[in-house]
Formats: structure tokens, sequence, C-alpha cells
């Protein structure tokens, strides 16, 4: 699978290593190794086949096709997709779950009337 196209897309290879802070202000596409904490509080990211995520995530909207491991925060929409493999609780107003993918946490849907008063 190749990486979504998009005009504001900042992609990490699958032969790159992060430990630390993530955060940026447009969509990311990660196959590589993120250990630490990621923060795209408007934006997406996307977590590729090859990618392995020890982090906690608070963004727009997550796709996942690799590995992740860590607390997740979305404010619109959780994708885990066939091939993905999670660990860890989530948070998010929607989510998608294909047969095939492996999740173990809580999963805590809330509505827009929850995330406006801050619960």
């Amino acid at each position: 699978m190749s990486a979504p196209v998009s005009a504001n897309l900042a992609q990490i290879g699958k032969s790159v290593v992060i430990k630390g802070e993530l955060s940026g202000s447009e969509d990311l596409y990660v196959d590589g190794q993120v250990e630490g904490s990621i923060a795209l509080k408007n934006h997406s990211l996307t977590v590729g086949p090859n990618g392995q995520i020890k982090a906690s995530i608070e963004a727009k909207g997550i796709v996942v096709q690799g590995k992740l491991e860590g607390n997740v925060q979305a404010s619109d929409r959780v994708d885990l997709r066939k091939s993905a493999v999670v660990s860890g609780d989530i948070v998010t107003q929607r989510i998608s779950i294909e047969e095939g993918a492996y999740l173990k946490g809580k999963v805590d849907i809330q509505g827009k009337a929850e995330k406006a008063a801050g619960k």
C-alpha cells in the first residue's frame, strides 16, 4: 500500500526511528518507528503497514495498518484496518474495525455533547 497523496502530508519512512515528542500542523504518514507521544490536534495520522508506534496519540483522525501500542484520542474517527494490531485504550466519536484487526483495550465512544462539555 502506498501513502495517501496530499499537499500537506509529512511522511516518516520505514527506516526512520523517532524517540520523543512529535507534533505538527499537517497530516502525517508513519511507516517507521515512533516512541513517545504524537500530537496532531486538527490533522490525521496514518500508521502504515510497516509502522510500529509506542506512543500516546492525539489527532483528528487515525488510520492504523501496522502496530500501535498506547492510548489514542481522536476528535473525529479511528479506523483499524485488517492488518492493525492495537494495544491501548481508544477515545473517539466514530470507530471502524475491519475483520482481522486486533484490538486489546477499551473503546470509549464520545458524542459531540460529551466532547463539548470536556468529559
